[in-house]
């Protein structure tokens, strides 16, 4: 008789609309508040920001496609913590300076196991 694995499912962690993260950099680190996006494939940082704290270098450069139309950005591979979890994650570098928020997360960071509650503050 086989036995059967029995797979530890990892509790999903309920977050906000809105999140605090930590961006570790290649010699600082920085909190911000980042905004939540599930319509969002990709994570996002702004460029000023992500200069400012040596992440990088670009690892590769994808289309983008947004309200505002397609556009080639870069990709850098970084070390951040979002919700307690310390983990490298993928984030399309851009001009995020006329935004609220530096630093979006989408679903590739979402879908590691998170639940958006809009009215958690």
């Amino acid at each position: 008789m086989a036995k059967k694995k029995a797979k530890a499912k990892k509790e999903k962690k309920i977050i906000g609309l809105v999140e605090p993260i930590t961006l570790i950099g290649e010699t600082t680190k920085k909190k911000v508040i980042a905004k939540i996006d599930t319509g969002a494939d990709k994570s996002s940082i702004d460029m000023k920001l992500a200069a400012e704290l040596k992440l990088g270098p670009v690892v590769k450069t994808s289309l983008i496609k947004s309200a505002s139309g397609s556009l080639v950005r870069p990709i850098i591979r970084t070390e951040v913590v979002f919700a307690n979890d310390k983990m490298k994650v993928y984030f399309t570098v851009a001009d995020r300076t006329h935004m609220k928020y530096r630093v979006l997360i989408g679903k590739n960071i979402l879908k590691k196991g998170f639940l958006i509650d809009p009215s958690k503050d």
